[in-house]
Protein backbone atom coordinates (compact mmCIF):
# COMPACT_ATOMS: atom_id res chain seq x y z
CA UNK A 1 0.00 0.00 0.00
CA UNK A 2 1.30 3.43 -0.96
CA UNK A 3 0.66 6.21 1.52
CA UNK A 4 -0.30 9.68 0.34
CA UNK A 5 -0.84 12.89 2.25
CA UNK A 6 -2.55 15.86 0.62
CA UNK A 7 -2.45 19.26 2.31
CA UNK A 8 -4.67 22.00 0.89
CA UNK A 9 -5.83 25.44 1.94
CA UNK A 10 -9.46 25.81 3.05
CA UNK A 11 -11.69 26.68 0.11
CA UNK A 12 -8.99 25.77 -2.40
CA UNK A 13 -10.67 22.70 -3.85
CA UNK A 14 -14.31 21.68 -3.81
CA UNK A 15 -15.65 18.18 -3.22
CA UNK A 16 -15.81 17.37 -6.95
CA UNK A 17 -12.15 18.31 -7.47
CA UNK A 18 -11.17 16.38 -4.34
CA UNK A 19 -12.98 13.28 -5.60
CA UNK A 20 -11.33 13.62 -9.02
CA UNK A 21 -7.88 14.11 -7.45
CA UNK A 22 -8.42 11.07 -5.23
CA UNK A 23 -9.32 8.92 -8.25
CA UNK A 24 -6.38 10.22 -10.30
CA UNK A 25 -3.96 9.66 -7.39
CA UNK A 26 -5.27 6.10 -6.93
CA UNK A 27 -4.69 5.46 -10.64
CA UNK A 28 -1.22 7.01 -10.38
CA UNK A 29 -0.27 4.71 -7.48
CA UNK A 30 -1.58 1.66 -9.30
CA UNK A 31 0.23 2.47 -12.55
CA UNK A 32 3.46 3.70 -10.94
CA UNK A 33 3.84 1.28 -8.04
CA UNK A 34 1.30 -1.51 -8.73
CA UNK A 35 -0.11 -0.59 -5.35
CA UNK A 36 -3.28 0.63 -3.73
CA UNK A 37 -3.35 4.06 -2.11
CA UNK A 38 -3.92 5.04 1.51
CA UNK A 39 -4.72 8.74 1.20
CA UNK A 40 -5.25 11.36 3.89
CA UNK A 41 -6.40 14.94 3.43
CA UNK A 42 -5.48 17.86 5.68
CA UNK A 43 -7.19 21.20 5.25
CA UNK A 44 -5.37 24.26 6.56
CA UNK A 45 -7.97 26.68 7.97
CA UNK A 46 -8.31 29.99 6.19
CA UNK A 47 -5.92 32.56 7.61
CA UNK A 48 -3.49 29.91 8.95
CA UNK A 49 -1.28 29.27 5.92
CA UNK A 50 1.04 31.93 4.52
CA UNK A 51 3.66 32.22 1.80
CA UNK A 52 5.86 35.33 1.75
CA UNK A 53 3.51 37.02 4.22
CA UNK A 54 0.39 36.50 2.08
CA UNK A 55 -2.36 33.87 2.37
CA UNK A 56 -1.04 30.67 0.82
CA UNK A 57 -2.47 29.08 -2.29
CA UNK A 58 -0.04 26.17 -2.16
CA UNK A 59 -0.90 22.48 -1.95
CA UNK A 60 1.33 19.60 -0.91
CA UNK A 61 0.93 16.09 -2.29
CA UNK A 62 3.35 13.65 -0.70
CA UNK A 63 3.61 9.93 -1.46
CA UNK A 64 5.86 7.24 -0.05
CA UNK A 65 7.04 4.80 -2.68
CA UNK A 66 6.92 1.11 -1.72
CA UNK A 67 10.60 0.73 -2.65
CA UNK A 68 13.57 3.08 -3.20
CA UNK A 69 13.58 4.90 -6.53
CA UNK A 70 16.49 5.90 -8.74
CA UNK A 71 16.72 9.62 -9.54
CA UNK A 72 15.50 9.37 -13.15
CA UNK A 73 12.40 7.40 -12.12
CA UNK A 74 11.68 9.79 -9.23
CA UNK A 75 12.02 12.83 -11.53
CA UNK A 76 9.67 11.35 -14.12
CA UNK A 77 7.08 10.34 -11.51
CA UNK A 78 7.23 13.73 -9.79
CA UNK A 79 6.55 15.49 -13.09
CA UNK A 80 3.57 13.20 -13.73
CA UNK A 81 2.29 13.69 -10.17
CA UNK A 82 2.53 17.48 -10.31
CA UNK A 83 1.02 17.61 -13.81
CA UNK A 84 -2.03 15.63 -12.70
CA UNK A 85 -2.48 17.87 -9.65
CA UNK A 86 -2.13 21.06 -11.74
CA UNK A 87 -4.61 19.71 -14.29
CA UNK A 88 -7.31 18.85 -11.76
CA UNK A 89 -6.78 21.59 -9.15
CA UNK A 90 -6.42 24.29 -11.83
CA UNK A 91 -3.33 25.73 -10.17
CA UNK A 92 0.10 26.76 -11.37
CA UNK A 93 3.32 24.81 -10.98
CA UNK A 94 4.31 27.35 -8.30
CA UNK A 95 1.31 26.32 -6.20
CA UNK A 96 2.04 22.61 -5.81
CA UNK A 97 4.75 20.86 -3.84
CA UNK A 98 5.13 17.25 -4.95
CA UNK A 99 7.03 14.67 -2.91
CA UNK A 100 7.75 11.01 -3.60
CA UNK A 101 9.80 9.71 -0.71
CA UNK A 102 11.58 6.40 -0.39
CA UNK A 103 10.20 4.05 2.27
CA UNK A 104 11.67 4.34 5.74
CA UNK A 105 14.31 1.76 6.53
Amino acid sequence: MTSCSCIVQEGQINSDIKRCLTNRLEDFAQQSFQSGLDISWTVIPQGRGFTAGKPSTASVVALTAPEPLDQDTRTSLLKELCDLWISEAKCSVDEVVGVIADPRA
